[in-house]
Protein backbone atom coordinates (compact mmCIF):
# COMPACT_ATOMS: atom_id res chain seq x y z
CA UNK A 1 0.00 0.00 0.00
CA UNK A 2 1.48 3.28 -0.88
CA UNK A 3 2.04 6.25 1.46
CA UNK A 4 0.54 9.30 0.56
CA UNK A 5 0.68 13.23 2.33
CA UNK A 6 -2.70 14.50 1.53
CA UNK A 7 -4.02 15.79 4.71
CA UNK A 8 -2.22 15.98 8.21
CA UNK A 9 -5.74 13.88 10.08
CA UNK A 10 -5.32 11.25 7.95
CA UNK A 11 -1.54 10.65 8.65
CA UNK A 12 -0.83 8.66 12.08
CA UNK A 13 0.88 11.18 15.16
CA UNK A 14 4.49 8.91 15.25
CA UNK A 15 4.14 9.13 10.97
CA UNK A 16 3.98 12.87 11.57
CA UNK A 17 6.82 12.50 14.78
CA UNK A 18 8.65 10.21 12.69
CA UNK A 19 8.67 13.00 9.55
CA UNK A 20 9.95 16.07 12.10
CA UNK A 21 13.02 13.82 13.70
CA UNK A 22 14.09 12.82 10.09
CA UNK A 23 14.05 16.61 9.00
CA UNK A 24 15.74 17.57 12.04
CA UNK A 25 18.11 15.31 10.71
CA UNK A 26 18.43 16.49 7.54
CA UNK A 27 18.87 19.83 8.18
CA UNK A 28 21.74 19.10 11.21
CA UNK A 29 23.75 17.44 7.95
CA UNK A 30 23.14 20.13 6.05
CA UNK A 31 25.26 23.15 7.95
CA UNK A 32 26.99 24.88 6.38
CA UNK A 33 26.67 23.03 3.36
CA UNK A 34 26.20 24.46 -0.21
CA UNK A 35 22.18 24.84 -1.35
CA UNK A 36 23.66 23.02 -4.18
CA UNK A 37 25.61 20.10 -2.87
CA UNK A 38 23.76 16.50 -3.15
CA UNK A 39 23.44 14.94 0.06
CA UNK A 40 25.76 12.26 0.93
CA UNK A 41 23.36 9.53 0.51
CA UNK A 42 21.73 10.66 -2.34
CA UNK A 43 18.82 8.74 -1.87
CA UNK A 44 16.57 9.08 -5.01
CA UNK A 45 18.83 9.04 -7.52
CA UNK A 46 16.85 6.92 -9.03
CA UNK A 47 13.75 8.76 -8.68
CA UNK A 48 11.48 11.53 -11.17
CA UNK A 49 8.95 13.48 -9.26
CA UNK A 50 6.29 15.27 -11.31
CA UNK A 51 5.87 18.72 -9.71
CA UNK A 52 2.55 19.53 -11.27
CA UNK A 53 1.47 23.43 -10.14
CA UNK A 54 -2.37 24.56 -11.28
CA UNK A 55 -1.62 27.65 -8.81
CA UNK A 56 1.26 30.09 -8.72
CA UNK A 57 4.07 29.72 -6.09
CA UNK A 58 7.82 30.67 -4.82
CA UNK A 59 8.47 28.59 -1.82
CA UNK A 60 6.68 25.13 -2.75
CA UNK A 61 8.06 25.00 -6.23
CA UNK A 62 11.87 26.13 -5.07
CA UNK A 63 11.91 24.17 -1.94
CA UNK A 64 10.43 20.45 -3.46
CA UNK A 65 12.52 21.60 -6.42
CA UNK A 66 15.94 22.09 -4.63
CA UNK A 67 15.23 19.70 -1.86
CA UNK A 68 14.96 16.54 -4.19
CA UNK A 69 18.18 17.58 -6.69
CA UNK A 70 19.77 17.77 -2.88
CA UNK A 71 18.26 14.29 -2.56
CA UNK A 72 19.99 12.74 -5.67
CA UNK A 73 16.64 13.47 -7.58
CA UNK A 74 15.25 14.68 -11.03
CA UNK A 75 12.04 16.58 -11.12
CA UNK A 76 9.47 17.45 -14.16
CA UNK A 77 7.91 21.02 -13.47
CA UNK A 78 5.00 21.76 -15.03
CA UNK A 79 1.93 24.14 -14.68
CA UNK A 80 -1.88 24.44 -15.47
CA UNK A 81 -0.63 25.82 -19.27
CA UNK A 82 1.46 23.00 -20.30
CA UNK A 83 -1.18 20.36 -18.88
CA UNK A 84 -4.56 18.90 -19.89
CA UNK A 85 -5.33 18.27 -16.17
CA UNK A 86 -9.34 17.75 -15.91
CA UNK A 87 -9.62 19.98 -18.75
CA UNK A 88 -9.09 18.50 -22.12
CA UNK A 89 -8.29 15.14 -20.06
CA UNK A 90 -9.83 13.44 -16.97
CA UNK A 91 -8.16 13.60 -13.70
CA UNK A 92 -8.00 10.06 -13.78
CA UNK A 93 -6.58 9.58 -17.05
CA UNK A 94 -3.88 11.85 -16.31
CA UNK A 95 -2.89 10.33 -13.04
CA UNK A 96 -2.68 6.76 -14.47
CA UNK A 97 -0.32 8.05 -17.44
CA UNK A 98 2.31 10.17 -15.32
CA UNK A 99 2.06 6.93 -12.98
CA UNK A 100 4.09 5.19 -15.42
CA UNK A 101 6.42 8.23 -16.59
CA UNK A 102 7.73 9.06 -12.46
CA UNK A 103 8.19 7.49 -9.14
CA UNK A 104 6.58 10.76 -7.34
CA UNK A 105 3.53 13.16 -7.59
CA UNK A 106 3.67 16.60 -5.94
CA UNK A 107 -0.04 18.81 -6.99
CA UNK A 108 -0.23 22.01 -5.99
CA UNK A 109 -4.17 22.92 -7.23
CA UNK A 110 -8.08 24.19 -5.86
CA UNK A 111 -9.88 21.92 -4.93
CA UNK A 112 -9.23 18.72 -2.91
CA UNK A 113 -11.64 16.88 -4.92
CA UNK A 114 -8.53 17.18 -7.54
CA UNK A 115 -5.92 16.12 -5.19
CA UNK A 116 -8.12 12.71 -4.23
CA UNK A 117 -9.32 11.93 -7.79
CA UNK A 118 -5.99 12.01 -8.81
CA UNK A 119 -4.55 10.02 -5.76
CA UNK A 120 -7.42 7.41 -6.34
CA UNK A 121 -6.03 6.80 -9.95
CA UNK A 122 -1.96 6.97 -9.49
CA UNK A 123 0.33 4.37 -8.83
CA UNK A 124 2.44 6.34 -7.37
CA UNK A 125 2.39 8.48 -3.80
CA UNK A 126 1.02 12.15 -4.24
CA UNK A 127 1.87 14.74 -2.13
CA UNK A 128 -0.36 17.72 -1.59
CA UNK A 129 1.10 20.95 -2.10
CA UNK A 130 -1.67 23.13 -1.31
CA UNK A 131 -5.45 23.41 -2.15
CA UNK A 132 -8.40 25.71 -1.43
CA UNK A 133 -8.81 23.70 1.63
CA UNK A 134 -5.52 22.92 3.35
CA UNK A 135 -1.76 23.63 3.40
CA UNK A 136 -0.09 20.39 5.33
CA UNK A 137 3.27 20.93 4.50
CA UNK A 138 3.23 24.64 5.09
CA UNK A 139 1.82 23.70 8.99
CA UNK A 140 4.02 20.71 8.94
CA UNK A 141 7.21 22.84 8.91
CA UNK A 142 5.31 25.70 11.46
CA UNK A 143 5.30 22.92 13.75
CA UNK A 144 8.83 21.65 13.18
CA UNK A 145 9.80 25.62 13.65
CA UNK A 146 8.40 25.74 17.27
CA UNK A 147 9.48 22.69 18.60
CA UNK A 148 12.74 23.68 17.21
CA UNK A 149 13.24 26.20 19.38
CA UNK A 150 10.61 26.28 22.22
CA UNK A 151 10.36 22.24 22.72
CA UNK A 152 7.25 20.37 22.13
CA UNK A 153 3.91 22.27 20.90
CA UNK A 154 1.51 19.65 22.75
CA UNK A 155 -0.59 21.97 25.56
CA UNK A 156 0.39 25.19 24.18
CA UNK A 157 -1.46 27.68 22.97
CA UNK A 158 -1.65 28.54 18.98
CA UNK A 159 -3.49 31.73 18.02
CA UNK A 160 -4.23 32.31 14.12
CA UNK A 161 -5.03 35.59 13.28
CA UNK A 162 -7.26 36.27 10.28
CA UNK A 163 -9.11 34.19 7.74
CA UNK A 164 -10.20 30.73 7.96
CA UNK A 165 -8.24 29.59 5.14
CA UNK A 166 -6.37 26.51 3.88
CA UNK A 167 -3.36 26.90 6.70
CA UNK A 168 -6.04 27.81 8.96
CA UNK A 169 -7.85 24.11 8.16
CA UNK A 170 -4.76 22.28 8.47
CA UNK A 171 -3.79 24.34 11.70
CA UNK A 172 -6.68 22.94 12.85
CA UNK A 173 -5.99 19.21 11.99
CA UNK A 174 -2.63 19.09 13.73
CA UNK A 175 -4.46 20.66 16.85
CA UNK A 176 -6.21 17.36 17.14
CA UNK A 177 -2.87 15.16 15.80
CA UNK A 178 -0.51 17.36 18.68
CA UNK A 179 -2.48 18.32 21.21
CA UNK A 180 -2.30 21.57 20.87
CA UNK A 181 -4.72 24.63 21.92
CA UNK A 182 -6.07 27.04 19.15
CA UNK A 183 -7.60 29.90 19.58
CA UNK A 184 -9.29 31.71 16.17
CA UNK A 185 -9.02 35.75 16.27
CA UNK A 186 -11.04 36.45 13.11
CA UNK A 187 -14.69 37.84 11.83
CA UNK A 188 -17.56 35.88 12.46
CA UNK A 189 -18.27 35.58 8.61
CA UNK A 190 -14.80 34.03 7.76
CA UNK A 191 -14.69 31.30 10.46
CA UNK A 192 -13.27 27.95 9.73
CA UNK A 193 -15.29 24.79 8.64
CA UNK A 194 -17.43 24.07 12.17
CA UNK A 195 -16.80 20.36 11.16
CA UNK A 196 -13.08 21.01 11.28
CA UNK A 197 -12.99 23.09 14.87
CA UNK A 198 -15.52 19.52 16.00
CA UNK A 199 -13.15 17.15 14.93
CA UNK A 200 -10.37 18.69 16.54
CA UNK A 201 -11.94 18.97 19.67
CA UNK A 202 -12.94 15.57 19.58
CA UNK A 203 -9.26 14.32 18.79
CA UNK A 204 -8.21 16.30 22.14
CA UNK A 205 -7.57 19.60 20.76
CA UNK A 206 -9.31 23.01 22.60
CA UNK A 207 -10.21 25.44 20.12
CA UNK A 208 -11.59 29.01 20.97
CA UNK A 209 -13.07 31.71 18.78
CA UNK A 210 -13.09 34.93 19.82
CA UNK A 211 -13.05 38.80 18.28
CA UNK A 212 -11.24 39.60 21.83
CA UNK A 213 -7.99 40.46 21.04
CA UNK A 214 -7.09 40.20 24.43
CA UNK A 215 -8.01 36.56 25.01
CA UNK A 216 -6.49 35.84 21.46
CA UNK A 217 -3.57 37.07 21.92
CA UNK A 218 -2.77 36.61 26.15
CA UNK A 219 -0.25 34.26 27.13
CA UNK A 220 -0.29 32.66 22.72
CA UNK A 221 3.29 30.59 22.53
CA UNK A 222 3.08 30.86 18.76
CA UNK A 223 0.87 33.52 16.53
CA UNK A 224 -0.22 32.93 12.97
CA UNK A 225 -1.21 34.76 10.00
CA UNK A 226 -1.76 34.78 6.87
CA UNK A 227 -2.45 36.72 3.47
CA UNK A 228 -6.34 38.28 3.32
CA UNK A 229 -6.99 38.39 0.08
CA UNK A 230 -5.60 35.54 -1.55
CA UNK A 231 -9.28 35.48 -3.38
CA UNK A 232 -10.92 37.29 -6.16
CA UNK A 233 -9.75 41.30 -6.95
CA UNK A 234 -13.18 42.29 -6.57
CA UNK A 235 -13.06 41.20 -2.68
CA UNK A 236 -9.99 43.45 -2.16
CA UNK A 237 -11.50 46.00 -0.81
CA UNK A 238 -13.76 44.67 1.35
CA UNK A 239 -11.94 41.73 2.78
CA UNK A 240 -9.22 44.80 4.28
CA UNK A 241 -11.94 46.56 5.74
CA UNK A 242 -13.71 43.39 6.88
CA UNK A 243 -10.19 42.13 8.59
CA UNK A 244 -7.94 45.50 9.24
CA UNK A 245 -8.62 45.17 12.96
CA UNK A 246 -7.41 41.79 13.07
CA UNK A 247 -4.23 43.18 12.32
CA UNK A 248 -1.04 41.75 13.94
CA UNK A 249 0.44 44.30 15.44
CA UNK A 250 3.58 44.76 18.37
CA UNK A 251 1.12 46.08 20.77
CA UNK A 252 -1.08 42.76 20.65
CA UNK A 253 2.04 40.63 20.57
CA UNK A 254 2.74 42.07 23.88
CA UNK A 255 0.02 40.27 25.13
CA UNK A 256 1.39 37.07 24.03
CA UNK A 257 4.41 35.21 26.14
CA UNK A 258 7.41 37.14 25.85
CA UNK A 259 9.37 34.13 24.23
CA UNK A 260 6.66 33.70 21.92
CA UNK A 261 6.77 33.21 18.46
CA UNK A 262 5.38 34.79 14.91
CA UNK A 263 4.85 32.94 11.82
CA UNK A 264 3.53 33.75 8.06
CA UNK A 265 3.28 30.84 5.24
CA UNK A 266 3.92 34.46 3.35
CA UNK A 267 4.17 35.87 0.89
CA UNK A 268 3.28 38.54 3.56
CA UNK A 269 1.34 41.75 2.47
CA UNK A 270 3.07 44.28 5.05
CA UNK A 271 0.87 47.18 6.78
CA UNK A 272 -2.25 44.97 6.43
CA UNK A 273 -2.33 41.37 7.92
CA UNK A 274 1.09 42.44 10.05
CA UNK A 275 2.80 45.31 11.03
CA UNK A 276 7.22 45.47 9.38
CA UNK A 277 7.71 45.98 13.32
CA UNK A 278 6.57 42.38 14.17
CA UNK A 279 7.25 40.59 10.67
CA UNK A 280 10.92 41.81 11.56
CA UNK A 281 10.68 41.80 14.88
CA UNK A 282 12.91 39.67 17.34
CA UNK A 283 9.73 37.03 17.77
CA UNK A 284 9.43 36.73 14.12
CA UNK A 285 10.94 33.12 13.04
CA UNK A 286 8.85 33.64 9.51
CA UNK A 287 12.35 33.28 7.20
CA UNK A 288 13.06 30.24 9.41
CA UNK A 289 10.05 28.61 9.09
CA UNK A 290 10.32 29.45 5.25
CA UNK A 291 13.71 27.34 5.42
CA UNK A 292 12.33 24.42 7.34
CA UNK A 293 9.92 24.12 4.25
CA UNK A 294 13.00 22.37 2.31
CA UNK A 295 14.10 20.00 5.39
CA UNK A 296 10.56 19.01 5.95
CA UNK A 297 9.67 18.36 2.73
CA UNK A 298 12.74 16.30 2.14
CA UNK A 299 11.53 14.00 4.88
CA UNK A 300 8.18 13.89 4.03
CA UNK A 301 9.62 12.64 0.89
CA UNK A 302 11.40 9.78 2.02
CA UNK A 303 8.79 8.76 4.21
CA UNK A 304 6.06 8.88 1.16
CA UNK A 305 8.61 6.69 -0.71
CA UNK A 306 9.46 4.42 2.29
CA UNK A 307 12.96 5.47 2.02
Amino acid sequence: MKNNFLNLKDIHLNDLRAILSEALRIKDLRVNCLNGKKDEDKVLSDVITALIFEKPSTRTRFSFDVGIRQLGGQTITSSSADMHLGKNENVSDTAKVLSRYVDLVMLRTFDEKILFEFCEHSAVPVINGLTDQSHPCQVLADIFTYEEKRGSISGKKVTWAGDGNNVCNSYLEAAGKFGFNFCFYGPQGCLPDRSLIESAEKCGGKVLVTEDPEEAFYNADLVVTDTWVSMHEIEKKQKRELFSAFQVTSKKMSLAKKDSIFLHCLPAHRGEEVTDEVIDGPNSQVFEAAENRLHVQKAIIKWVLKI
